[in-house]
């Protein structure tokens, strides 16, 4: 008996890990940095209706969700190839206690989502005030 075995399964085996399938899309991808007094988050989300996308904030863990669904339109026509991603993404974040999530804003523009968070006040470095020598009192035990 003969096996056959299909050179691209694994290939598409590892694609589905990274990139998804229809019925369960990969996560959102996503940068992170600090600029100054700010921690940015930046979604990817292209085609994703901004109504869509709910932020949210419980407990410092950041939750976002979008949905992207097939234009009205596609249900008319016959689909040749569906390589893009549909339906829920979703993605959480672990927000340290040196962010401030009360102050946190979002925009949503050219298919990325940005979340701007300031750093909490007592994150922030600040000057120590340090005294001379004769400053001290004596200690005696």
């Amino acid at each position: 008996m003969l096996m056959r075995t299909d050179p691209f399964r694994e290939l598409d085996r590892l694609a589905e890990q990274f990139f998804g399938t229809m019925s369960r899309p990969a996560v959102m991808s996503l940068d992170a940095y600090r600029d100054g007094d700010y921690f940015y988050a930046m979604f990817d989300l292209p085609g994703v209706d901004p109504d869509s996308i709910d932020v949210t904030v419980e407990r410092n863990v950041l939750n976002v969700h979008a949905e992207r669904g097939r234009p009205k339109e596609e249900n008319k026509v016959e689909l040749v190839v569906s390589e893009r991603p549909m339906g829920t993404f979703s993605r959480q974040l672990f927000l340290g206690d040196t962010l401030n999530a009360d102050r946190l804003e979002a925009r949503y523009e050219n298919g990325v989502l940005t979340l701007r968070i300031p750093i909490a006040e007592q994150a922030k470095p600040r000057r120590i005030a340090v005294t001379g020598g004769n400053d001290r009192k004596k200690i005696t035990a």
